[in-house]
């Protein structure tokens, strides 16, 4: 009996310390390509000074995502923490301020693994010319989003107050986020805008598909003035 209890204990040790070595693994190929996404980003002038912010769902639940004040086109793998599903800290470094929004993200949508938060300049000025939600139709472009396949469609993108009580604001996030509609980002009055995806390369289509249909009302409202 003794025997076979210590060997069923080595057993569950080898066990929990392959699964480590696979979350280990997970979160590094995640980290690098959140860096990757960083200066991809901060090249097309999206994440200026230290703005922005990004995250992954591991596959036990927890999130990789940017430190606190680290600069989005600089970034290193040591730029990437993680924190548990409520946003706690597990290594004891501060994450980004808006942590909660990216959990609140995770808990409404099943479909997100990544988020990306940019600070474009079409984000931030239509931010600011829009009462409390944004209507793309009829662009060709709304093919880029996941699900959508065709441009006889309209997507309906709110617009949140910016606000520095994260938790307040991630609260609204959600209550917006849980819209019969389907919601592929939120844009944040003056600030910039959250989009996600199932994996990084999605979230970094659905963020230039935005940033274009962003460009074209710009535009279009510029014109029509």
């Amino acid at each position: 009996m003794a025997y076979r209890d210590a060997w069923s204990i080595l057993v569950l040790n080898i066990y929990h310390r392959l699964e480590m070595v696979s979350l280990m693994t997970e979160f590094r190929q995640q980290a690098a390509a959140l860096v990757e996404a960083g200066r991809q980003l901060y090249a097309r002038g999206m994440v200026p000074a230290t703005s922005g912010n990004f995250s992954a769902r591991l596959s036990d639940g927890t999130l990789a995502i940017t430190v606190s004040g680290a600069h989005k086109g600089k970034l290193k793998e040591s730029d990437i923490m993680r924190v548990d599903a409520e946003g706690q800290t597990l290594d004891g470094r501060q994450p980004s301020a808006e942590t909660l929004l990216h959990v609140g993200i995770y808990q409404c949508r099943a479909d997100a693994h990544v988020v990306l938060h940019p600070h474009s300049i079409p984000a931030t000025v239509l931010s600011r010319l829009c009462e409390d939600s944004l209507l793309l139709q009829n662009y060709e472009l709304l093919k880029a989003f996941s699900g959508i396949d065709s441009h006889q469609t309209s997507l309906v993108v709110p617009v949140l107050d910016n606000d520095q009580n994260i938790a307040r604001l991630a609260a609204k996030a959600e209550s917006r986020l849980k819209s019969t509609r389907p919601v592929y980002g939120y844009l944040i009055r003056g600030h910039g805008f959250y989009t996600w995806g199932k994996e990084i390369s999605a979230a970094l289509r659905h963020v230039e598909a935005f940033e274009f249909l962003f460009e074209c009302e710009l535009l279009m409202r510029r014109y029509q003035s």
